[in-house]
């Protein structure tokens, strides 16, 4: 009895050694760094080589494991999933740029010529495609097809707003092909318009910003030129005074010496007498 008593105390030590032990949770498993400038930008150099092979398959998952090896190269722990995610929230911003001016989009996005970078490439490459093709529409297919066909899991977003206008005029049936090509024509005259618009925009913020430098540098140099004359009338003030007493003193001294002159020739005539 006593024996069983001494086990049953052991026991209950060991359960409450037990609850009393700490339990380790892996915190740092669950952190996810925030992605600073620097690494963001040599992400989207990394994302903007690979869009061409982004554009040929259907299946990119190796591509953003492939983005993520080339990320762990260069000093940044990313996960495939993580860089996935990354693309998509820099692209939903880019795409809510449409509307706004090039300057305001720069401030307030710092991405935004990376990614315009992006497009645009992809946009000559399209173009380049139906140029070589010339006049067959089995090209101009393959490259929208192409396009399309890029980021297809889970990106299809992007490339709805890449070929939305395609969407639209699309009919089904045998004339599917030639709506298409067509549509493919209008959307790139539509790119390029919205691209003539921005650097317009942009050129136009530049001119008036250099208006208003220009305004206010001249404001500066007419109050520099009014500050340099004051001087120049205070500095001549200042001379014609200095000058005025100068010949005041050479009159007062005139004066005394001849003053003294008579003095002393009066007490010479006084002496000789």
């Amino acid at each position: 009895m006593e024996g069983h008593h001494r086990r049953h105390h052991h026991h209950q030590q060991q359960h409450l050694q037990q609850q009393q032990q700490p339990v380790s949770v892996n915190v740092e498993a669950d952190r996810f760094p925030q992605w600073s400038v620097q690494e963001t930008k040599d992400f989207l150099m990394i994302r903007a080589e690979l869009d061409q092979s982004f554009m040929e398959t259907k299946r990119n998952k190796l591509l953003w494991e492939v983005i993520s090896t080339r990320m762990r190269e260069k000093g940044y722990n990313r996960s495939a999933e993580q860089c996935k995610c990354k693309w998509k929230n820099l692209f939903t911003r880019y795409k809510g740029c449409g509307t706004v001016d090039a300057e305001t989009v720069r401030q307030q996005f710092p991405f935004y010529d990376e990614l315009q970078a992006i497009f645009t490439a992809r946009m000559q490459s399209v173009l380049c495609s139906e140029s070589e093709g010339g006049g067959a529409t089995g090209s101009k297919k393959k490259a929208a097809q192409a396009q399309l066909s890029s980021d297809e899991e889970d990106d299809t977003e992007e490339n709805e707003y890449s070929f939305r206008k395609k969407k639209k005029g699309k009919t089904g049936g045998g004339s599917s092909s030639k709506s298409g090509s067509i549509n493919i024509k209008e959307m790139l005259e539509d790119f390029m318009r919205q691209q003539l618009q921005m650097e317009m925009q942009w050129r136009e913020a530049l001119e008036s910003r250099e208006n208003e430098r220009r305004m206010k540098e001249m404001e500066w140099r007419q109050t520099m030129e009014a500050l340099e004359n004051e001087r120049i009338m205070m500095e001549r003030r200042w001379r014609e005074r200095e000058e005025q007493r100068r010949v005041r003193e050479e009159a007062r001294a005139e004066k005394r010496d001849a003053l003294i002159t008579a003095l002393l020739n009066k007490l010479r005539r006084e002496d000789q007498m």
